[in-house]
């Protein structure tokens, strides 16, 4: 069913029991969604079915089963279920589990130890884990929010496999409410767009989404409630954000991307997401000033112009009625046409730099302030580019015995196809120039 770290504790012997609590799945077979992680061609499915299970990650957002499955794994393989907290255990706690469980493998038990938030966990207690998954004393079944490849020690994760579960999909969260519906021996006293809309606010979260049905339950039966009534009954979930984390980065990448694809639609879309989710709007205004240096550059030269005064507009003006400035800015190099030549251009430039050393300028376009270094040949031959006709004199600046290299490659859109063209009438004079002074 999905439901992630609601069952922790057992069930109470005797009261009212919590909904969640009555549709604890007893197998595996009734856990919704994650057939990538549990179908029979599924690694899990394959590691039941073989009989070998080895430790394991749960990468996922809240709410999508990942204390559920790891409860429903010791029951399938008859290891003892041992469930901590990375933030509420330390060293000596976890030596009193890492004993009990060498004394109950001894007795012939094993032990399946879930970990909840292991990412909070320091490098060295994650070391900790390590002799005794070796040993076979525990099989560490972990669970994290964050990126395990970010924030799990090489060595964890070189023992374990990593698998990742995913929100539950609104078709999900449906046959979620109908077994909760089934349960409760009656439907919920809403219309089919209320329906939708409790989905919507559960946000892929099988226990939101069982806490609203919970509430939703006690209400009258009739009249049925409307999409409007369910929202000032109930507040929307708030969207999963966490501004120095997986969702931070992930959305802003979706953001760049979407600018860089020509969509305004979904350029938009992340820049309301992120904006919704708390971020702040000076952060915003330099990723997008960064989107016009990195992937419009020279094809619109004034999309950086744009960029700037959509910052400036923001911090005179605040929230909200400056981030539309930065919506602005975002819809516009959405549209504008796209280069990453000078980027390009720069990262040659620097690996050139770094290739040719401390080569010294030609003397030529060296400035002589001093007799002593005009004799020793500074500025000797050096073409002032105004006195030609054309404006072009056509000398070489890079440093004596360097190959003049090819850097900047101007595309075919937006202004840089006039650079390009003025590229290559100057390559055309200087090569003519270089061929008569061959000759």
């Amino acid at each position: 069913m999905s439901l992630g770290d609601l069952f922790a504790g057992p069930a109470p012997s005797e009261g009212p029991r919590p909904l969640a609590d009555r549709l604890r799945p007893k197998s595996l077979a009734d856990v919704i969604g994650q057939e990538q992680v549990l179908g029979a061609e599924a690694p899990l499915g394959v590691m039941l079915a073989s009989g070998s299970l080895s430790s394991l990650i749960f990468w996922g957002p809240p709410g999508v089963g990942k204390t559920t499955i790891a409860r429903l794994l010791a029951r399938e393989t008859d290891l003892h279920f041992e469930q901590i907290s990375a933030i509420f255990t330390g060293v000596p706690e976890l030596r009193k589990v890492f004993e009990a469980a060498r004394l109950r493998r001894l007795q012939g038990k094993g032990t399946l130890l879930f970990v909840d938030e292991i990412h909070r966990f320091n490098k060295a207690q994650q070391d900790g884990f390590l002799p005794y998954m070796e040993d076979g004393t525990i099989l560490l079944v972990g669970a994290t929010t964050e990126n395990p490849s970010f924030e799990l020690n090489a060595a964890v994760l070189s023992r374990s496999q990593v698998l990742v579960l995913q929100r539950l999909t609104p078709s999900d969260l449906e046959r979620l409410i109908q077994r909760a519906e089934k349960e409760l021996g009656r439907t919920l006293p809403l219309t089919g767009e209320a329906r939708e809309a409790l989905v919507d606010m559960s946000d892929g979260d099988g226990r939101a989404c069982l806490n609203l049905v919970e509430q939703v339950s006690a209400w009258p039966p009739a009249p049925k409630i409307d999409r409007d009534g369910l929202s000032k009954r109930l507040m929307k979930r708030a969207a999963k954000y966490d501004k120095s984390g997986d969702e931070h980065y992930n959305l802003i990448s979706a953001l760049h991307k979407s600018v860089r694809g020509s969509d305004p639609d979904a350029a938009l879309y992340w820049l309301a997401r992120m904006l919704t989710g708390g971020e702040d709007p000076r952060y915003l205004a330099r990723r997008v000033l960064r989107m016009a240096v990195e992937d419009i550059g020279l094809a619109d030269p004034q999309a950086q112009s744009i960029c700037l005064h959509a910052w400036e507009t923001y911090e005179r003006l605040g929230s909200p009625e400056g981030e539309l400035a930065l919506a602005e800015a975002v819809a516009y190099l959405a549209l504008a046409p796209k280069s990453n030549g000078i980027y390009v251009a720069w990262k040659a430039a620097l690996a050139e730099a770094r290739r040719t050393g401390s080569e010294p300028p030609p003397k030529h376009i060296l400035n002589a302030p001093t007799k002593m270094m005009k004799e020793q040949g500074y500025g000797a031959g050096y073409a002032y580019d105004h006195d030609a006709e054309d404006g072009f004199s056509g000398q070489n600046y890079f440093p004596d015995g360097v190959r003049r290299p090819v850097l900047y490659q101007p595309v075919e859109r937006g202004f840089e196809r006039e650079l390009k063209k003025r590229l290559d009438w100057f390559a055309k004079q200087r090569a003519e120039r270089a061929a008569k002074g061959g000759a």
